[in-house]
């Protein structure tokens, strides 16, 4: 991660009451999360619908839900 997203996710943390290595983002998670926002941009034709997409994911991560089964069933919606 860069410098501005490392301290936007400490501030994430911090406000969260969190550790910052709770939310630790790694190569592969970043790559899917991008590729689905850039389906979201390009497929919807809305480019609002990427970062609200990406909130859905990360509410659907936190309340158990398998990273990799969401990306597939986002990548068949092309």
């Amino acid at each position: 991660m860069d410098a501005w997203l490392t301290s936007a996710r400490d501030a994430i943390a911090d406000a969260a009451g969190l550790a910052p290595d709770r939310l630790e983002l790694g190569e592969r998670e970043a790559s899917d999360l991008l590729d689905l926002a850039r389906i979201a941009a390009h497929t919807s034709g809305d480019r609002t619908n990427a970062p609200l997409l990406s909130y859905f994911v990360g509410l659907a991560v936190a309340k158990g839900g398998d990273l990799d089964a969401i990306v597939s069933a986002i990548r068949e919606l092309r």
